[in-house]
């Protein structure tokens, strides 16, 4: 049994990360659009919190208009269900699938023979037809803050009840494009230590062919490439620290895919992480993951 790390403090909800809300219908963007709105949509988060931090409410009301002359979350997460869309190729749970097809085809089995199927668990969820929805392996649940779509349930993962036991857990965790948006590097590492919460126990009946239960994490390239704060040998650091492995990763010019799995033999550790430098330079990014 993996033991729990208590936390005395309330987890933070996400919703203080986001933008405000307007209802006007979002217009249909080009590729170019997508891109300069979603760049453009994270540098006014990030000024705003950095405005929040300094005490400048003035200059974070400024950019909270802003934001909403843009269309708020909802035209941003347009943005992001048109870049993820199969048309674009940008639906990051195809490479999952990818990676779980040694796995697939005897549990697919299992599952057509009555067993229940894998629990899945996608936070931050934009729509219903990616690549893991559409396989029959998987039972998924959806979350999101601003669900656009009745087959996704509007929660807070950082304010979903914890599960009482191993049936109210799940198989697999998708944060996918998830954790950079939590607006500080603590509430990152309060996300990153919840997510053992809501997995199951790793017991001897998984295989080490079958990468269960695990954890598919999502980020831009540049956190761990182009950070100051922040790694892949530090990611590693942290993630085996909550007891996880590395079972796959890939790093393209744009997006970093990691799956991480549950360790048999390893319990959560009380070790904390400090917000230290890992590379200069100041052409470097601020994402940082701190476990406190």
């Amino acid at each position: 049994m993996v033991a729990k790390k208590k936390r005395s403090k309330k987890s933070r909800s996400l919703s203080h990360g986001r933008p405000p809300i307007i209802h006007k219908p979002p217009a249909a963007l080009s590729s170019k659009a997508t891109r300069t709105l979603i760049r453009s949509h994270h540098a006014l988060q990030k000024a705003i919190v950095q405005a929040i931090s300094d005490g400048d409410t003035a200059k974070a009301e400024v950019l909270q208009a802003q934001l909403k002359e843009q269309g708020g979350l909802k035209s941003y997460q347009q943005a992001s269900i048109t870049g993820q869309s199969s048309e674009r190729g940008g639906d990051s749970s195809k490479l999952l699938m990818e990676w779980l097809e040694s796995s697939l085809k005897p549990l697919l089995k299992q599952v057509k023979k009555g067993f229940e199927p894998l629990r899945l668990l996608e936070v931050g969820a934009l729509s219903k037809s990616n690549a893991c929805s559409r396989s029959s392996l998987f039972a998924v649940t959806r979350i999101d803050l601003n669900s656009q779509d009745e087959s996704i349930v509007r929660q807070d993962f950082m304010q979903r009840p914890l599960p009482a036991s191993d049936e109210e857990r799940f198989d697999l965790i998708s944060l996918s494009l998830v954790l950079n948006y939590v607006p500080d590097a603590v509430g990152r590492g309060d996300m990153l230590w919840r997510t053992t919460q809501f997995l199951r126990t790793p017991s001897d009946a998984d295989q080490s062919n079958v990468p269960f239960p695990s954890l598919f994490l999502v980020l831009p390239a540049s956190c761990v490439t182009n950070s100051r704060y922040l790694d892949e040998k530090r990611l590693t650091e942290i993630m085996e620290s909550l007891g996880y492995l590395l079972a796959q990763r890939k790093v393209s010019t744009k997006l970093a895919y990691y799956l991480w799995r549950r360790n048999l033999n390893s319990s959560i550790r009380t070790e904390k992480f400090k917000k230290i430098e890992v590379n200069s330079g100041r052409s470097r990014n601020n994402f940082a993951v701190v476990l406190a």
